[in-house]
């Protein structure tokens, strides 16, 4: 086992369990505006793993040129690793504006768009990779 197979199985690892976290998050009936700010924050961890673990893995099945999250993200598309890659490019528009989310509103919205459209595509990558 080389480097790069034992990067995307810590990878794994870590994203299993940043995604019980959000997952228990997401199970808080009618989160305040703390909680809901603390989705967010673990959105945008899982985010962050999510891509980074199909970029370890990929480098690992030889391909180069996954060094930023949409070539990571293409890539995996184009081998089918991931479905809906246009929600995956959404899902990192989404994460990349997070950051900027100030107001209660702004912060409503997201949290039903991780609840019902990133959560699952986060979980059926990671139950792809967890069957790997």
């Amino acid at each position: 086992m080389n480097n790069e197979d034992v990067r995307w199985r810590q990878r794994l690892h870590n994203f299993n369990k940043a995604m019980v976290h959000l997952q228990h998050a997401l199970d808080i009936p009618a989160p305040d505006m703390v909680q809901k700010a603390g989705i967010i924050q673990l959105f945008e961890m899982n985010a962050e793993l999510a891509w980074k673990l199909i970029k370890d893995f990929l480098e690992a099945e030889g391909f180069n040129d996954v060094k930023t999250p949409r070539s990571a993200i293409k890539t995996a598309f184009e081998v089918q690793i991931i479905t809906d890659g246009y929600i995956w490019l959404e899902l990192l528009d989404s994460r990349n504006l997070t950051s900027h989310t100030y107001d209660e509103a702004k912060a409503t919205e997201m949290e039903l768009l991780i609840a019902n459209t990133y959560f699952p595509l986060l979980q059926n990558l990671l139950d792809s990779f967890n069957s790997r």
